[in-house]
């Protein structure tokens, strides 16, 4: 977000807090997105046995289907959830029109090894229908890239941060539990009132103390020239600083690591390291100039 409000003629910082928050908000969607996918699922796979039962000339199987996976105890809780029903209807997610998108991963779960081993399953409770779908998610949907890309494609807000709610969707499975029924609970948008703050703090202070950070990176990229510095390494690494001198509770080794991964994926392929040197170089002179004093 901080290198999007540089590339705009009209920078103002309130209408880019806004659109910040906004994305941080469509990314939340995409976790109650992959929860409604379960239900969407279960809904499909049920109005497919029924159609079986309406045929002509059905077979037994159609007369007699398998009715393991639409009966799965943890999909209708997740059915019935207060917390994301609410959600839906106040925020507008929703699957209608994706059809060909549940059938394709509705397929992918009928012809797996996963969807035989539970149906032939001898044990019949809460725990496996609830192992089943932590097991779908992880081996079927979390880091496939075709599902990926179909995604990003939704939303240009999903691009970055559909990795980090797989893992929050796999984490909400996992905490399910079948005494809680509809009122379990689902995991916040923010952890706390400090969250929250620390995503603000963090964009208005990497941007209106620009000139500061600024200065302290080209101290330490004077032997390069300016324009064979990549725009996405400078803005990393103004981020970065304004991380490190803002947040004494956050140490700098976390906060290294932290931008040198997001260099890895943002910018050029040779970015981790030359970033790595630079707020490297950058934190021991703040450190023995004693403008650093966290860890």
């Amino acid at each position: 977000m901080v290198f999007a409000y540089y590339q705009k003629e009209n920078k103002d910082i309130k209408l880019a807090e806004s659109e910040l928050h906004l994305s941080l908000r469509r990314s939340y969607d995409l976790y109650f997105y992959f929860l409604l996918l379960i239900t969407e699922l279960t809904r499909l796979q049920e109005q497919r046995i029924d159609a079986g039962r309406l045929k002509l000339l059905p077979t037994d199987e159609d007369l007699h289907p398998n009715t393991r996976f639409i009966d799965n105890r943890f999909a209708r809780q997740v059915e019935t959830n207060e917390t994301l029903r609410q959600y839906i209807k106040e925020h507008g997610v929703s699957l209608t029109g994706e059809r060909d998108f549940v059938k394709k991963i509705l397929d992918r779960i009928l012809t797996s090894e996963i969807y035989t081993k539970y149906l032939n399953s001898k044990e019949d409770n809460y725990g496996t229908d609830r192992e089943f779908w932590r097991s779908v998610f992880r081996n079927l949907i979390c880091g496939d890239e075709e599902i990926e890309e179909i995604l990003e494609d939704k939303c240009i807000y999903w691009n970055d941060d559909i990795e980090i709610i797989e893992t929050f969707v796999l984490k909400t499975i996992k905490r399910f539990d079948e005494a809680k029924g509809s009122k379990q609970e689902l995991l916040p948008m923010y952890k706390d009132d400090e969250d929250r703050d620390f995503v603000v703090q963090l964009f208005r202070k990497a941007i209106m103390n620009e000139k500061e950070y600024r200065h302290h990176i080209d101290l330490h990229t004077k032997n390069w020239e300016s324009e064979r510095v990549a725009n996405m390494d400078m803005v990393i690494m103004q981020v970065a600083l304004a991380e490190i001198l803002n947040f004494p509770k956050i140490p700098t080794k976390v906060t290294l690591n932290e931008y040198i991964d997001a260099a890895k994926y943002y910018s050029t392929p040779k970015s981790g390291v030359f970033i790595n040197g630079v707020l490297d170089s950058i934190v021991k002179e703040l450190k023995k100039e004693k403008l650093l004093l966290k860890d």
